[in-house]
């Protein structure tokens, strides 16, 4: 790990905890929605705020795990993952502010304890922590899924960036599949999914 990368994860975790970052890609078009009544725009802000934790730790675990990655392939996929994740981002805060709501007050907490997990899963070893890729996305990808079944009907532009979001969760985890990941045993799935839901069920209030 050299003193340049640790700058620039530094710099990443204050723009991520910050409101700094900023889209490659447009946020995805959708015709705009009728009227949200207040009950509408309280759950749509709700879920909105636990995708961008979700972002939030996705940006702290593609940072550690990059940082401990044995090769540069895995490093440099990593990294654009990385990259790719910040338009979720972006998309998830700009959409909040929307919508009149907030992010999380918890998300120094959230960045940090996921950063730990990045960092676990890069030292186990490269196949490991692509694994942790792959399940990770795949759970993302699920919790996507029930989010657009849950989203008000009549509030297109969320749906668009979810829907948008579940189709680039999804390549992740393929191209994580690509690259030697190996499959995580039960156990650890299982604990990823447990720590999922606490974080889903506290962003949703807090």
């Amino acid at each position: 790990m050299t003193l340049d990368e640790c700058i620039a994860s530094v710099d990443q975790a204050l723009r991520t905890l910050t409101g700094g970052s900023h889209a490659a890609r447009a946020q995805p078009a959708a015709a705009d929605g009728a009227d949200l009544t207040a009950g509408e725009r309280r759950l749509s802000g709700a879920l909105l705020r636990v995708n961008h934790v979700g972002e939030v730790c996705a940006q702290a675990l593609y940072q550690a795990q990059g940082l401990t990655a044995r090769s540069p392939q895995v490093r440099q996929q990593m990294q654009r993952a990385a990259a790719e994740e910040v338009d979720h981002l972006a998309w998830t805060e700009r959409r909040l502010a929307q919508l009149g709501a907030r992010t999380s007050v918890l998300n120094p907490l959230w960045y940090a304890g996921a950063f730990g997990i990045g960092l676990a899963a890069g030292w186990a070893g490269d196949r490991w922590s692509l694994g942790f890729v792959v399940e990770t996305e795949r759970q993302v990808e699920q919790h996507l899924a029930g989010h657009l079944d849950r989203l008000p009907s009549t509030d297109a532009p969320s749906r668009a960036i979810v829907e948008q979001m579940k189709v680039d969760e999804a390549q992740h985890a393929v191209s994580a599949e690509l690259h030697g990941a190996a499959a995580l045993p039960a156990p650890v799935r299982l604990a990823m999914r447990l720590a999922g839901r606490v974080m889903t069920q506290t962003a949703h209030y807090v």
